[in-house]
Parts: C-alpha cells; sequence; structure tokens
C-alpha cells in the first residue's frame, strides 16, 4: 500500500509539471479514490452487512450475541455497537469479558457457558480461542484434524440461555436478534431459551453445513422452523432465520 501511495505521489507531481494548470486541476477535481467507497467490517463473513440491510440501517437495536469470542475480532456485532446498538454478550472462555468491558461498556457482558440444562461439563480450550468448545465431539474432530492443537480442559458449570436472560435482560427490552457461534452447541442454546419471552426477529447461527440445500435439513432448521422461523438468507458458514 505504501509502495502503491508513493508511486501515485509521483505520478500527480509529473502531470503537474506537465499539463496546463487549468487541465490540471480539472483532472484533480475528477479524481476519485477508492478507498472514498470502503467499507470496515469485523465479522467472518460479513454477516454484519446482511443485518444491516435487513433492519434497514437502523442506527438502535438491542442483540444478543451467544459465543461472543471477542469485543470486535470475528463479530457479528461490533459494528452495529459502533452504529449506536446494544446487548448482551456471553461466552464461555474465562477472562474473556474483561475486553468486553474495556470496549464494550454500553453492553451487559456475561462470562457463562450455555447450554440446554444446568450442568457440568468439559470445555475445550485451542490454541485458536474461537474454536473452543462444550461439544466433546466437534473437540475430538478438530484434534484429528491436526490444524490446531488442544491446549487445555476444564470443567464448567452451564446454565440456560432463559437463566441468563431472565437476570440480564432489561425490562421491556425488544430483542431485535440473537446471532449463535458456539462451536457445535447451537441446538442445546436454542433449546434452553424460553421462547414466550425472548423470540427476536432474527437468528443467525454458525453451521456446518456449506450446502444450502442441506442446512434446510438439518435439526436447528426443524426446530426453528417449528417455532415460526424460515431462512433468509446464509454465508459460507453463518444461517439467517426470520421470524415469519
Amino acid at each position: 500500500m505504501q509502495k502503491y501511495s508513493n508511486i501515485k505521489y509521483s505520478i500527480v507531481k509529473l502531470l503537474s509539471r506537465l499539463v496546463p494548470k487549468a487541465v490540471y486541476n480539472e483532472l484533480k477535481q475528477q479524481e476519485i479514490d477508492v478507498d472514498d467507497f470502503a467499507n470496515k467490517y469485523y465479522s467472518q463473513e460479513g454477516e454484519e452487512i446482511i443485518l444491516m440491510r435487513y433492519f434497514a440501517y437502523k442506527k438502535s437495536g438491542f442483540f444478543v450475541d451467544i459465543g461472543a469470542h471477542h469485543p470486535s475480532r470475528l463479530s457479528n456485532t461490533y459494528k452495529l455497537y459502533q452504529m449506536g446498538w446494544q446487548g448482551v454478550n456471553i461466552d464461555a472462555m474465562p477472562g474473556s469479558m474483561r475486553a468486553f468491558q474495556e470496549k464494550r461498556n454500553r453492553d451487559i457482558n456475561v462470562e457463562a457457558a450455555v447450554s440446554d440444562i444446568a450442568q457440568t461439563l468439559s470445555y475445550f480450550k485451542f490454541n485458536e480461542s474461537a474454536l473452543n468448545t462444550l461439544d466433546a465431539e466437534k473437540a475430538k474432530r478438530i484434534i484429528d484434524d491436526g490444524i490446531y492443537q488442544c491446549i487445555g480442559k476444564e470443567e464448567i458449570y452451564t446454565k440456560t440461555l432463559k437463566q441468563i436472560l431472565d437476570k440480564e435482560m432489561l425490562q421491556n427490552n425488544k430483542i431485535d436478534f440473537f446471532t449463535i457461534d458456539v462451536e457445535g452447541f447451537d441446538l442445546k442454546v436454542l433449546k434452553g431459551n424460553d421462547w414466550e419471552k425472548y423470540k427476536p426477529e432474527v437468528i443467525i447461527i454458525e453451521t456446518n453445513d456449506i450446502i444450502f440445500d442441506l442446512t434446510l435439513k438439518n435439526e436447528t432448521t426443524l426446530y426453528l422452523e417449528n417455532i415460526g422461523y424460515k431462512v433468509f438468507a446464509k454465508t459460507n458458514k453463518s444461517v439467517f432465520y426470520a421470524l415469519v
């Protein structure tokens, strides 16, 4: 990028010497920098672009980010937070909420493992923390792939999503969307919710089904269809469900 900037500067300087001043000024006025049209996003696959379009770029709203991981890295919610949104961030990784408290202090930040029932489970930690999981089968597949290493395991007591939201939700807060990235535990998270009380307009879930037809038939999709949701968009791995 620096090399490109130097070349660009040299060309502009040369033009200023070779062409009449009036022509040079006209050319300068017509110059368009491609960076003027660039947008900055934080998610892994552009999920917040779809969210922003769906919600018509509304300036405020409320989300619940389960498996939030990091306040900005690979975050589906940080761009919206910058726009004025706020919500509840939940992640099981010990110590994860310190960074959220510093960077996302308008949000409610909760360090907790989420499942369908309150129980003690093994939490597998990897040298890529985005892969940390409560799903023993998913952990085994990651280990067997040999790309990432398991660096530890600890026992964690889980809570249901209902328990967390009953405690942390502000009164009269309408939830616009859930985003769930829990490395294979999404159905358990969903089953632990109180759908009478907490029913967002949109739900985003990471899935291993890259093929769209498989997404339409998986357990998570069938579960959500039974409570009124339909798939309306998909990235490589994230699936978007809307309440219909």
